[in-house]
């Protein structure tokens, strides 16, 4: 079966997220062709979504400046389901504390932007990830925190006692960039783990 992949492509990491959306499809037999989302009309047509990375006060802009914003509701309100690293966590987000930005509401959570620090305190960390059997090698640049998330938010891996990957129905959410690495698992648990909601 082919699946089609939106990656949302106003800003940040699109074809490294598009190469781990191919990998996690083939892992389960399946055919992933991945449609960069600049504007409208493309969300509708897609069986899987993903917010990368970026600026989330542009990118929260450009979404709704395209139209775009309201197809991701709508796709989250069909169970259709989506991953949101870093800034795009943000957007996706109840509550980013910046009024600059204008969420989406689709995680019941509240982010606070560049809260692991500036571009130079970047780091890398194995995580103990519910659903995955060994560590997930993740990569924090300019991670935001995850500060508090709502009582139906399954909170999927932490790191120093802090929420950095939680599930919120359809929706995923990571602080850190699963693409930047070789391994697709963050992915696969995001989109194939329960197969009825992408198929």
């Amino acid at each position: 079966m082919t699946l089609e992949a939106g990656v949302v492509a106003v800003q940040g990491d699109v074809s490294e997220h598009a190469d781990a959306i191919r990998r996690a499809a083939a892992n389960h037999g399946e055919e992933a062709v991945v449609r960069e989302v600049r504007h409208s009309g493309v969300v509708p047509e897609c069986d899987l979504l993903l917010m990368p990375g970026g600026e989330s006060t542009a990118i929260s802009r450009l979404l709704e400046r395209e139209g775009i914003d309201e197809e991701i509701v709508a796709h989250v309100e069909a169970e259709k389901p989506v991953l949101a690293t870093c800034a795009g966590l943000i957007v996706a987000s109840r509550d980013a504390r910046d009024e600059r930005v204008e969420t989406l509401d689709l995680v019941d959570a509240t982010v606070d932007r560049n809260a692991f620090g500036r571009q130079k305190d970047s780091f890398e960390a194995p995580l103990d990830v519910e659903g995955l059997a060994e560590p997930f090698p993740a990569v924090f640049i300019r991670a935001p925190l995850i500060a508090a998330v709502g009582d139906d938010v399954d909170v999927l891996a932490t790191w120093e006692e802090r929420p950095v990957a939680i599930r919120d129905g359809p929706v995923v959410g990571t602080s850190f960039h699963p693409e930047l690495t070789a391994d697709a698992r963050l992915h696969d648990l995001a989109f194939f783990e329960n197969a009825e909601a992408v198929l």
